[in-house]
């Protein structure tokens, strides 16, 4: 447990902090925070926990990283975590709504994303966008728990490829290659098996978000940015969660990197990492 070898707070600091706000830089000994982000923050996180903790010395962020659903039901199920930052509103509305996990007042949409047909370079393929995909040898696509499978799903609905679904995120993999023509789908876990599967060649194509192209522009090729009036925007919220294990200064903690992650210095991180800013939080 992350409290292990932290002091206890005193009686006589607990009652200066209840006379004032509390920051985390009022606490000397260091803090330490999980945030739970989706796959395709990976690497930009990695710069704002470094950014953010230029300004706070004392405190130890902790990334962890996989598919949406994935860490909501993590989180579900009582991990230790401080803030979740999901590639779709989905998830978060699990967690807001209706296991009432989210801090009031700390919930945020943070950046949109756009979701592409890539392949790897040199491929020579056929494929020129989403509609024609299935003349694809083989398709790296994330299953329909993963944000990027169910926008995927959404965008091939909409674009006829796909009869509609009350929820397209439960249209299967299998039913998917049948309306390709049969092609070969490697299911892929999350968007950066997906990005891996066809940077490595291991599959001809795939859908990714915009952002897993960056630093690999050398290896992958963007094919088509599929339209947003196919896929409908791609929000990103975050929000600080509910945490019975967090102690006063780390829920102060929690609380900060929610707030930096609106400022413009973090939207200049998000946009060099071709995250789109604006939208409305």
């Amino acid at each position: 447990m992350r409290k292990v070898g932290m002091l206890m707070v005193t009686a006589l600091a607990a009652s200066l902090l209840a006379g004032c706000g509390y920051k985390a830089s009022d606490k000397k000994e260091e803090v330490t925070i999980t945030v739970f982000a989706a796959k395709s923050l990976n690497q930009v996180m990695e710069e704002l926990i470094a950014e953010f903790q230029k300004t706070h010395e004392n405190v130890n962020v902790q990334g962890s990283y996989d598919s949406s659903g994935t860490l909501m039901v993590q989180i579900e199920e009582g991990a230790d975590c401080d803030v979740f930052f999901s590639a779709a509103v989905k998830q978060m509305n699990q967690l807001d709504e209706t296991d009432g996990l989210v801090v009031e007042g700390t919930r945020h949409n943070v950046v949109n994303n756009q979701v592409c047909v890539v392949t790897y370079k040199g491929s020579n393929t056929k494929v020129t966008g989403l509609m024609d995909i299935k003349n694809a040898g083989s398709i790296a696509l994330a299953d329909g728990s993963v944000p990027v499978g169910k926008y995927t799903r959404q965008a091939m609905v909409n674009a006829g490829m796909l009869e509609k679904a009350d929820d397209v995120s439960k249209i299967s993999t299998t039913d998917i290659s049948e309306a390709l023509g049969g092609v070969e789908i490697n299911e892929c876990a999350n968007v950066g098996v997906v990005t891996s599967a066809v940077a490595e060649g291991s599959n001809e194509v795939g859908t990714v978000y915009y952002s897993d192209t960056y630093g690999l522009e050398d290896r992958l090729e963007i094919l088509e940015k599929i339209p947003y009036d196919l896929t409908g925007d791609v929000i990103y919220p975050v929000a600080q969660i509910q945490n019975s294990e967090a102690d006063e200064a780390e829920a102060a903690t929690a609380k900060e990197f929610v707030d930096f992650l609106i400022t413009d210095d973090a939207k200049e991180i998000f946009q060099k990492y071709y995250f789109d800013t604006d939208v409305e939080g």
